[in-house]
C-alpha cells in the first residue's frame, strides 16, 4: 500500500484498505516519499492512494510513480484510489472531474503503463471540504472495497470481514 495524504483523510482510507487486506496477509503501508526501490521486490498486489488536486494525483504519487521503470510492476496486480470532494455538495468540482477525469483513474492508467495488471476498478472517498473529514461511512466503503479487491484476488474470506461489520472512528 502506497499512498500520500495532505490532511490526513488518504491516510485513514489507505489504513482502513489496508487493515483489511492485512487479514488475508501481510502488508506493508508506506508513504510514497518514503518507498524505496527495494520496498517493491516480491510485491504481488500494489495498492496506491492519492489526495485528488483537480482531479490529478498529488505532486508525491505522480513523483513517485514518475520514478518506476516501465515494465517494473509486471506480473503485478495494481488498484488505485483517491479522496476526493463529494460531487452532490460541490458540483463545480464534480463538472471538472467529468471533464478531466479522475485522480484514481490516472493513478491506475500509470500502474498498468508500467506494466501493473489492474485488479480492480477505481474507488474514490469523498470529503467534506478539501481538507475534510471524510464523510461518514466512507472508511467503511474502503473496507468494503479492500475486502472485494481481496475475494477477487483469490483470498477467502476472513474471519470479521462481513459486511457492515466494520465501523467510522
Amino acid at each position: 500500500m502506497v499512498f500520500d495524504t495532505t490532511y490526513g483523510n488518504t491516510e485513514m482510507a489507505a489504513r482502513a484498505v489496508a487493515e483489511v487486506l492485512g487479514w488475508h496477509g501481510p502488508v506493508r503501508t508506506l508513504r510514497a516519499e518514503d518507498v524505496k526501490p527495494g520496498h517493491l521486490e516480491g510485491v504481488t498486489l500494489l495498492v496506491v492512494g492519492t489526495p485528488s488536486r483537480s482531479s490529478r494525483p498529488s505532486d508525491a504519487v505522480r513523483g513517485w510513480l514518475a520514478g518506476l521503470a516501465l515494465g517494473q510492476l509486471a506480473g503485478v496486480r495494481v488498484a488505485a484510489f483517491d479522496t476526493r470532494l463529494d460531487d452532490e455538495r460541490h458540483r463545480l468540482a464534480a463538472w471538472w472531474a467529468r471533464r478531466v477525469g479522475r485522480a484514481a483513474d490516472a493513478v491506475l492508467a500509470r500502474l498498468e503503463d508500467l506494466g501493473g495488471e489492474s485488479a480492480a476498478a477505481t474507488d474514490g472517498y469523498r470529503l467534506e471540504r478539501v481538507t475534510g473529514p471524510l464523510l461518514e461511512g466512507e472508511t467503511d466503503r474502503a473496507r468494503a472495497w479492500a475486502e472485494a479487491l481481496a475475494l477477487a484476488e483469490g483470498a477467502p474470506r476472513a474471519a470479521g470481514s462481513a459486511e457492515g461489520s466494520a465501523s467510522d472512528p
